[in-house]
């Protein structure tokens, strides 16, 4: 196997459950895809090459686990709209549907490259990719077979909102019926959007209880408008992650707190629909393990930037430099039950983004600068 010796660094931070390491003068070396060492640069091992990083940050490479990269279509006049003061609801999701079942496929896979390789540029080496934007069940299958050539980590969204022209009795009974069965193998994850003008909560543990039956894990879309069920059936049926918690009751973050459910913050999304900061703080003190994710789509975030999350993190919902990015790499691995990316240390994939700054500070404290120098993923650069 060939070895990399990462040196020079300026200062490593690994992540882990307990916050992560820091080290300052620090390497890191690489065996093939994953890490075999990490520690002070004066005790690093010999390697087959040398690689300087010349003083800089580095750090695993951030986890986006939630975005919705399939689609076709734009929403700037939705945008605009909000901006003018309209307050944002989920009835626009149909306007990308009604654009992405008329996009061939060869459309749809060269908007999700674009976007991934977005990411890519910007440090993420691994991004969870949902449907939701087809809702028949020709349409959501090919969403999954294109986000598939992009990441193993795929979510059946089928349940995002109801069709035009389809009750909403007949469409649950779709989704969790031949949809799933045509989805499910196509897909590690089955999410619902349960929310007002979307699912309520017997429709949504329908549907999850028949996509844990099909062999899937359970995400939840879960109080983004208001306090409702989404978060209770998260935790009742082991979910690995709720998505958004903007407004939570304090039953909520109890449940959150003890059942191990990640609770998966999406501050673009406040940020593009100017609408309230989940409370992190309020989450970080009860114990739960909180991620960050882009939530990248036409509508609601249209960003693909983890670091523009980060700052959002650390100056709208008072999050430390360091709590914000233990959540999107550590945080983002924990909503995905991987144990093998988010960390930098022996074993783990070889995912890591070296920061053309001293420390990974600056990725709040100069928002909007592009400050990834290099990412590598599985031991390769690829940006």
């Amino acid at each position: 196997m060939a070895s990399i010796l990462f040196d020079e660094i300026g200062l490593l931070y690994t992540g882990d459950q307990t916050g992560g390491e820091e080290i300052a003068s620090a390497a890191l070396v690489v065996e093939d895809e994953t890490v075999a060492w990490v520690g002070p640069a004066a005790s690093a091992p010999q390697a087959d090459r040398r690689v300087d990083v010349g003083g800089r940050c580095v750090l695993p490479g951030f986890v986006d686990s939630h975005a919705h990269l399939v689609f076709a279509g734009d929403r700037t006049a939705e945008f605009v709209a909000r901006m003018s003061g309209e307050q944002y609801r989920a009835g626009g999701i149909r306007t990308t549907v009604a654009a992405t079942r008329e996009a061939a496929d060869s459309v749809l896979a060269a908007r999700t490259a674009a976007l991934v390789t977005e990411m890519l540029a910007q440090g993420t080496t691994t991004v969870e990719i949902k449907s939701g934007y087809g809702l028949t069940e020709e349409d959501e299958r090919r969403s999954l077979e294109i986000a598939g050539a992009f990441t193993e980590e795929t979510t059946f969204l089928g349940a995002h909102v109801v069709p035009a022209g389809v009750s909403t009795d007949d469409y649950v009974r779709q989704v969790a019926g031949p949809m799933l069965a045509a989805c499910a193998p196509l897909a590690r994850w089955i999410d619902v959007f349960c929310e007002r003008g979307a699912f309520d909560g017997d429709q949504s543990r329908e549907i999850l209880s028949a996509g844990i039956a099909a062999g899937l894990g359970v995400r939840v879309h879960a109080a983004q408008f208001g306090v409702g069920p989404g978060v209770e059936i998260a935790c009742e049926l082991g979910a690995a992650s709720a998505d958004h918690c903007t407004h939570l009751s304090d039953d909520d973050v109890t449940a959150l707190a003890t059942s191990g459910v990640v609770a998966t913050l999406l501050p673009g999304a406040e940020f593009s629909t100017r609408s309230p900061y989940p409370d992190a703080r309020r989450l970080l003190a009860a114990g739960v393990t909180v991620a960050l994710a882009t939530d990248c789509n036409p509508g609601s975030s249209y960003t693909s930037s983890m670091p523009f999350c980060i700052a959002l993190a650390v100056r709208e919902m008072r999050m430390t430099p360091l709590e914000a990015v233990r959540a999107a790499t550590y945080g983002g691995a924990r909503a995905l039950r991987r144990d093998d990316i988010g960390v930098l240390r022996p074993g783990a994939r070889a995912d890591l983004v070296v920061l053309d700054a001293p420390s990974y500070v600056h990725l709040a404290y100069r928002p909007g600068v592009p400050l990834v120098h290099q990412v590598w993923r599985g031991g390769r650069k690829v940006a």
